[in-house]
């Protein structure tokens, strides 16, 4: 994008002033070199997020941000529904609760080192990944609305994990307000034996050696030690929740001429939350956040059966499951006054800092855990929400590193098998079911993480606690 859009606000943070349909200002958090890279729709997608009602304060843009359908992916926007706002199903996305979890080994890179090659083949076998995967677990009618209710809750009630996972799940493992009944029988027969699988496209499981620690306090709070192996599992709510996508922006797209919304783009198809619609949306919306925590549950089960087979003893505790493409009903303060607001984040991470009351006792004077994914061979981050991100971006920080291209343009660039084998010979074991798979999510394809996590942090959004190294890779 050309720096001459913006006033530059900071190093860090740049501004568009409202212009034409603009409610209030668009607001980006990068650095030059980040900024000069990102896609000029993200410049029209965030501007015209700015125009839809209701919205407060200010449409924001997290240092990854690039082009996606509606919002930009990386954007952030809140909305007041006594002021007329709006609930969006671009401004969520349709891989809803797309999200990250982290768990602890307690084992060290070199007492695994031996047995990553068997590890990651396990791994491989036990949890089912790629297009179309399916599980074991098959539901009929009455379980499917019974997950879609309970979440992670549902999947401890039934074996997968202990009561102890939920306090470190946002939500405790179980969005309020889900109504299966919004939920179309066809997203119900998509996702019948869809959960406890990775599915395709960015999503993985991949063991992770912990190799930098910036915040000593935070990383102990965390338990986290240099040298240790960590797993963290990206992914969502599958296809139940690309078809909730799907169905509700057609509909949105419909009704909105009648309720008086002109949109400056059909995919910014949105209804007023008060709305019949509205409701209607965010009940499937919560119901499709429930499904991805269960679905992350089942797999972190799968995932401790690997390691009791091949490591017993081992005991995988979780650090924090936190999602990226959600719509939520928070308190923020706005001009100094408290607000209930519908903040979507599509691509954008909760950063909620220290003493809010949505975090677990043991993590409330420190703050929330904020994962933030790599591709393949670059790293990922943990960090943690802070006092200061709280006045901003209604705490919220990015998510991963973010494309630099699109995936076509990455398989012209890449080929699946090289990349497998360059990546092993750096340490990296990929195991995927499509090499196609493989070179769209090249790392090349994406942002630098590091430069875009050292903005986060520079910006004030989130503070960093520790650097991931990749060990193995579990592709979808």
């Amino acid at each position: 994008m050309k720096l001459d859009q913006f006033e530059q606000v900071s190093e860090v943070e740049w501004r568009v002033a409202p212009f034409g349909r603009m409610r209030v200002p668009a607001v980006i958090y990068a650095d030059q070199a980040l900024i000069r890279e990102m896609d000029e729709k993200v410049f029209e997608q965030l501007t015209n997020v700015a125009t839809l009602p209701g919205i407060v304060a200010a449409a924001y843009a997290m240092p990854d941000a690039h082009w996606g359908y509606g919002f930009p992916i990386g954007g952030v926007a809140a909305f007041d529904a006594d002021a007329g706002g709006v609930v969006s199903a671009g401004g969520v996305g349709f891989d809803i609760s797309c999200g990250v979890r982290t768990l602890h080994t307690g084992l060290t890179a070199a007492a695994i080192a031996p047995l990553k090659e068997r590890l990651a083949d396990r791994l491989f076998a036990h949890i089912p990944a790629g297009v179309g995967s399916t599980g074991e677990l098959r539901l009929g009618l009455d379980e499917m609305d019974a997950m879609l209710r309970g979440g992670a809750r549902w999947a401890v009630e039934r074996g997968y994990g202990s009561a102890a996972d939920l306090d470190r799940i946002e939500e405790h493992g179980c969005m309020a307000g889900a109504e299966p009944d919004q939920v179309s029988e066809h997203a119900k027969r998509r996702q019948r034996d869809e959960i406890g699988t990775l599915g395709s496209g960015n999503h993985y499981l991949e063991l992770q050696e912990i190799v930098e620690i910036h915040d000593s306090k935070a990383a102990d709070r965390f338990r986290l030690r240099l040298g240790e192996v960590v797993v963290s599992i990206h992914c969502g709510s599958r296809g139940l929740g690309h078809q909730i996508g799907t169905e509700f922006l057609r509909q949105m797209v419909v009704a909105a001429p009648g309720h008086g919304i002109e949109l400056p783009d059909r995919e910014l198809a949105c209804a007023p939350i008060n709305s019949p619609l509205g409701q209607s949306y965010l009940g499937a919306m919560r119901a499709g956040i429930n499904c991805a925590l269960a679905n992350r549950q089942v797999i972190t089960h799968l995932t401790r059966e690997v390691f009791a087979e091949m490591l017993p003893g081992s005991h995988l505790s979780l650090i924090y499951d936190v999602s990226h493409n959600t719509c939520k009903q928070e308190w923020h303060t706005v001009d100094g006054t408290s607000r209930d607001l519908y903040v979507h984040r599509k691509g954008a991470t909760r950063a909620f800092g220290p003493g809010h009351p949505a975090l677990p006792n043991e993590l409330r004077d420190i703050g929330q855990p904020v994962l933030i994914g790599g591709s393949m061979g670059t790293a990922s981050y943990i960090l943690v929400g802070t006092e200061a991100g709280m006045s901003r971006a209604f705490s919220s920080a990015c998510h991963g590193a973010g494309r630099a291209m699109s995936r076509h343009q990455a398989t012209r660039q890449w080929r699946g098998r090289a990349l497998v084998d360059e990546l092993a010979g750096q340490g990296i074991l990929i195991r995927s079911p499509s090499l196609r798979g493989v070179a769209e999510e090249a790392p090349g394809a994406y942002k630098d993480v590091s430069a875009v996590v050292e903005v986060a942090e520079r910006a004030g959004l989130a503070r960093k606690v520790a650097k991931l190294k990749p060990l193995a890779c579990i592709k979808g």
